[in-house]
């Protein structure tokens, strides 16, 4: 890239001059940043001109509601291998490229794991010489802003676009017209009918495109293309605005601007309905009217078009690809009926990310029907022909044929559309497959058995290892060479030095670094104090009862409980570090997180325990904050509902940075405690088929357990009988979700076998030389949870694309 820091610095100080018209000296932090992301991206996009993808090479295009990107400056100087190049070269123009570093903002793209996973995913595609594309919306404001006030969570607009975002490109002239509302006319031509779709709301949707880069592989530039949402037309309604009615004149932008303006609008009335199923045809159909024009200047056969793309939906939210597909086919390319399923169906392929009911969206007809009519007429069609279908088929099994419906009870059921159009259906981790399997679409697998398949979920290692732990990284290498940097699996011949007392004090070192980091971080964003010598104990994630928060919190009660009646009842002094979100309109889960403010704040207040106990709510969790906390966790909390959670990635993060897991035989730890072996994971609770059966069967009384434990029965208690001096009843409603709604997801059932893995962990912790050689074992095993091992499999199996540069690596 550069040849020398000398060929770097003139370069530099030639682009500041020429894009922001100023000198150095009259620069300012931003403008020094901007300079340096102009720059590479200038070095990108000649690396992409000069290795164009070849025409005859398969495009995937992965569509997904959120790609949480995170910062893109350092990891692309790592993917260069320039940064200390650039370091060094900066400083000597009396730059600090930390400085730079902080200037730029985590895009608000995304909320959690589905975010993370779809940009892990696009980064793997990158690595592996794979043609993939991302497609997604450039939301304004992002999900919100996380703010702590008093202990409650509130909601900030995410205002990330404020300076602007100097990755992106604009590209006004491959903007797409989405077509809202109006009215479909049928009329029949030479034969067949024919569909015009009149007096609709039109949308402009603008792409901005993000240029994605791999480590070592600038010969595959990809693209993240989001989506903005404008009018058509941008003249004012100049005579509303002379009148003197101004919001007239400015309604419309601000309607359609709203399309793209935060990611989950609140879906609780129709009109906050109607935007969310607005966003996911607007992103959708863009999509789809980009790829068609890309493919037909290829100049191949329509007929081919699924020999040539695949499209990739991630969850529920892009299924609208199934029946707007149709339409384009259709409508507009003059297909057959017949035709046009066949390339559609083998063209997409779809994802399921949960087990969870209100997670597997439907939409009322009425609202689908009026502001989608089209697409509403090819769903209906897709259900009647699929019902036919399925009616000779299974002639005598009526239930069967019921469950399979798309359209029942006044709703249009996404994932029954999606399993119908697409070719493959795939979970995201072995236990969530089987679940799929077996309950959640046991009868489309009696028809389609052929179409599901698993992809164990995996994420970036050279994002949340090699970038984010650059000391674990270079000790590493120097121990097993840099191959595991294109190759995670090679991180298996770290066990060889799994009995070497040198190697373990430098990686306990490294974890101390890493910690401190973390420590500062806190004592200047949030003003706590907190303990590098303690334990790290960490759970961060999105907020949900499933993912039981409550559990965690209910066991730190129970420790501070036992501090009071036995000060050396606990080996060492422990740190227990939350971070994440809950939806806006989930009271239940910003419930949650007072209670775990209020309960930091007791903690704190009691010197009899606040030397062996401290609790800190890390405020608006994101990909950067999750790139200082990986590193420095001791214990990864991975304690969902078994069953519940279909993967995770967080389990992933934490393994290959070192810490341990304890958790519930659910999602992805499940793939694991395999790799891993029982002894070096700590496993508790209730199994998936047990949860399943209590589930579907019943039998389980948490009143039983509340009775019958006196310890857990204190620490419930304590939610509402004045613990909390001043919660009053705010609590009560965590209280009643355990006995009077008989505690859905079994958080009571699983608090004492959770109590004694956790006092094994103590006990474990407490073995300094011990723990490390779990920690070293745990990094050794992850290289299979890399997601370049992830990609490969749905390359070779699913989109059927070339992966002879992954190949080449193992």
């Amino acid at each position: 890239m550069f040849a020398s820091k000398e060929s770097f610095k003139l370069a530099y100080l030639t682009k500041i001059s020429e894009s922001e018209g100023i000198t150095l000296d009259e620069s300012s932090l931003w403008d020094k940043y901007k300079t340096l992301v102009l720059l590479l991206k200038e070095t990108i996009s000649f690396n992409r001109a000069l290795t164009k993808n070849s025409i005859s090479t398969k495009q995937v295009y992965y569509f997904s509601m959120e790609f949480l990107i995170g910062r893109l400056l350092r990891y692309y100087l790592v993917n260069m291998e320039v940064e200390e190049l650039v370091r060094e070269s900066l400083a000597e123009l009396h730059i600090n490229l930390d400085d730079l570093l902080e200037q730029e903002a985590d895009p608000g793209l995304g909320n959690g794991g589905l975010g993370r996973l779809a940009a892990c995913f696009l980064d793997s595609m990158a690595f592996g010489g794979i043609s993939g594309h991302g497609n997604g919306i450039r939301y304004k404001y992002g999900l919100f802003e996380q703010k702590i006030r008093n202990g409650f969570q509130t909601e900030l607009a995410d205002n990330w676009l404020k300076n602007d975002y100097p990755w992106e490109i604009r590209r006004a002239d491959k903007s797409v017209v989405v077509k809202f509302k109006g009215n479909v006319q049928t009329e029949c031509a030479d034969g067949k009918l024919v569909f015009y779709h009149e007096d609709y709301e039109p949308v402009l949707a603008v792409p901005y495109d993000i240029p994605v880069m791999s480590y070592d592989n600038p010969s595959n530039i990809n693209n993240l293309r989001l989506w903005s949402a404008e009018p058509v037309s941008n003249e004012l309604d100049f005579a509303s605005f002379n009148r003197g009615d101004f919001n007239q004149a400015v309604s419309l932008r601000s309607g359609v601007e709203a399309i793209s303006y935060i990611l989950y609008p609140d879906d609780c009335s129709r009109s906050g309905k109607e935007l969310r199923l607005k966003q996911e045809y607007f992103f959708v159909a863009a999509g789809l009217g980009s790829i068609m024009r890309s493919f037909k200047k290829r100049n191949f056969p329509l007929g081919d078009f699924s020999r040539w793309v695949s499209i990739h939906i991630n969850d529920t939210h892009p299924v609208l690809c199934i029946p707007e597909l149709m339409r384009i086919l259709i409508d507009e390319e003059g297909l057959g009926w017949d035709q046009a399923w066949n390339i559609t169906v083998n063209s997409i392929s779809f994802t399921n990310h949960t087990i969870m009911p209100e997670a597997l969206e439907k939409w009322p007809v009425n609202l689908f029907k009026n502001l989608l009519p089209r697409i509403y007429m090819i769903v209906e069609e897709i259900d009647r022909r699929f019902k036919e279908r399925t009616a000779k088929q299974f002639i005598d099994d009526v239930q069967l044929i019921q469950n399979t419906q798309i359209i029942a009870d006044g709703h249009i059921q996404m994932a029954n559309l999606a399993v119908i159009g697409s070719s493959s259906v795939n979970g995201v981790a072995s236990l969530h497959t089987m679940i799929l399997k077996q309950r959640v679409f046991s009868d489309y697998f009696r028809i389609f058995g052929y179409k599901f398949n698993n992809k164990t979920n995996g994420v970036n290692h050279r994002r949340f290892l090699l970038a984010a732990n650059p000391l674990l990284s270079a000790l590493i290498t120097e121990a097993i060479g840099p191959g595991w940097k294109k190759n995670a699996e090679e991180l298996e011949n770290l066990l060889i030095y799994r009995e070497d007392a040198s190697f373990l004090e430098k990686l306990a070192q490294v974890k101390s670094h890493n910690k401190t980091q973390l420590v500062k971080y806190v004592k200047e964003n949030q003003g706590s104090d907190l303990d590098s010598q303690s334990m790290f104990d960490v759970q961060v994630k999105r907020i949900h009862a499933y993912k039981r928060q409550l559990l965690n919190i209910l066991k730190i009660m129970h420790l501070y409980n036992q501090l009071l009646e036995n000060p050396n009842s606990l080996p060492g002094s422990h740190t227990f570090i939350f971070g994440g979100k809950a939806a806006p309109g989930y009271h239940y889960a910003k419930t949650i997180i007072k209670l775990i403010n209020t309960l930091a704040e007791k903690i704190h207040k009691e010197s009899r325990v606040r030397e062996k106990l401290q609790i800190v709510f890390l405020e608006n969790f994101n990909v950067s904050l999750g790139e200082l906390v990986y590193p420095a966790a001791d214990i990864s909390e991975q304690i969902s509902t078994a069953s519940k959670e279909a993967s995770g990635t967080g389990n992933m993060k934490f393994m290959m940075n070192g810490a341990i897991t304890i958790g519930t035989l659910d999602g992805a730890n499940v793939e694991i405690k395999e790799a891993v072996g029982e002894k070096n994971i700590f496993i508790f609770g209730l199994a998936a088929e047990e949860v399943l059966r209590y589930s579907s069967e019943g039998g389980y009384k948490s009143l039983d357990l509340y009775y019958s434990n006196q310890s857990l029965r204190l620490c419930v208690d304590q939610l509402v009988n004045g613990f909390f001096e001043t919660a009053g009843e705010e609590f009560r409603v965590i209280f009643d979700s355990l006995l009077l709604y008989n505690d859905d997801y079994f958080v009571l059932r699983d608090f004492d076998t959770y109590l004694e893995a956790y006092k094994k962990l103590q006990c474990s912790y407490t073995d300094k030389k011990h723990w490390q050689g779990l920690s070293l074992f745990n990094i050794a095993k992850s290289g299979i949870f890399s997601s370049d091992r992830t990609i490969r499999e749905y390359a070779k199996q699913i989109w059927k694309v070339n992966t002879r540069r992954f190949d080449s690596y193992i």
